[in-house]
Order: C-alpha cells, then sequence, then structure tokens
C-alpha cells in the first residue's frame, strides 16, 4: 500500500482499526518536493499538512540582525507545518524548507475541517497530533533555557542521530542555538 507509512504513524499517534486509519490516509495527497522547495514562506497562510514519508525539512526566520534561525528539523515520519498559521489562518511568521528531496503526504486545511466534522477518529487524531506538537515546542523552549549546548547536542544525537547524515551542520547549529564553531568543538569533545 502506498500510504502505509502514513497509515502506521496515524495509528501510533492515536490507536484505531485499521480500516478508520486507511480512511483518513485516504484525504492526503502525494506531493514531492525538490531540495530548497519551500512549502511555506513567511507572509504566506499555511494551507496544507504535511507528513514526511522521505526527506528532511526545516522552518527558520530570521534575528534581528537579519541572521537565519533554524526553529525546527523535520524528518521522517514527522508532520510538518506552521500550526499557529494554519489553524488561526494568519500570516507565518516562518519559512519552510526541503533540506533534501522529499516525498510527503499533505492534507488542506479545508480537508481538515471537513474531517474533524465527519470522522470522530479524526478529530481524536487531530487532538492528539496538536498536543504532541505542543509538547515538543515546549521541551524545546526548556531546554533552550535549562540546557547547556553539550546538553541539546546530546539530546539530538541520541535522539535523532540521522538528521547528522542529512542536514547541513550550519542549520543543525542554528537549531541548537549556537555557531557553527561551537558545534565543531562539542563534536570534537564527544568523538
Amino acid at each position: 500500500m502506498e500510504q502505509e507509512s502514513l497509515i502506521i504513524q496515524i495509528q501510533h499517534i492515536l490507536p484505531m482499526p485499521a480500516d478508520k486509519a486507511i480512511l483518513i490516509a485516504a484525504s492526503f495527497k502525494k506531493r514531492i518536493l525538490q531540495k530548497n522547495d519551500f512549502l511555506l514562506k513567511e507572509g504566506q497562510v499555511c494551507n496544507e499538512s504535511h507528513f514526511i514519508e522521505q526527506g528532511y525539512l526545516r522552518s527558520f526566520t530570521y534575528d534581528t540582525t537579519g541572521k537565519e534561525v533554524s526553529t525546527a528539523l523535520y524528518s521522517p515520519s514527522m508532520f510538518a507545518n506552521d500550526f499557529l498559521s494554519f489553524f488561526k489562518r494568519m500570516p507565518s511568521q516562518e519559512h519552510v524548507q526541503a533540506l533534501t528531496e522529499c516525498k510527503t503526504w499533505f492534507i488542506s486545511y479545508e480537508e481538515v475541517q471537513t474531517n474533524f466534522h465527519t470522522i470522530p477518529e479524526f478529530r481524536e487524531f487531530g487532538r492528539m497530533l496538536l498536543i504532541n506538537n505542543h509538547a515538543m515546542l515546549k521541551q524545546r523552549m526548556l531546554s533552550m533555557i535549562q540546557k547547556t549546548a553539550e546538553q541539546r547536542y546530546a539530546h539530538l544525537m541520541q535522539n535523532a542521530p540521522h538528521v547528522f547524515q542529512h542536514v547541513p551542520l550550519k542549520i543543525i547549529a542554528s537549531y541548537l542555538g549556537i555557531t557553527d564553531s561551537s558545534l565543531s568543538r562539542i563534536r570534537k569533545d564527544f568523538r
């Protein structure tokens, strides 16, 4: 089945019978992104939510000096979008860009709204997805405040070592909130 990884992830987020997960997955359409393609640009309203089957994306913005800051890294089996822009229907404050060629399954805002009202399992799945997203954001915020750069690096290495094989080190450093040279020093210390 072509959407097998999406169906598995739906059931992982919210356990449900296979026929319900297949029904939810049927709302998603395939998209192939080339490296550096944008899913979303700052100022646009996010109209799609993407499940990543293959590839890596990032979200980023610019600080007050105009320097790029990576705010999230997305890898296979994750959902990528700007939840605030998507649900509040407001312009995004970030860009979402492919770091590699990607295969995603996407669902439109309109389809999400229809499914919320017609498929009870979709409503619960969406609620769990929002809760999981909020938890990730909260953990990231606390990590940036409470953990050292070395601890943040170790956490990323432990929980997502594949990121280091597919994401440029400059973007990883930005995501960790450190300079390229600090990341080089930390990597040398961890060897």
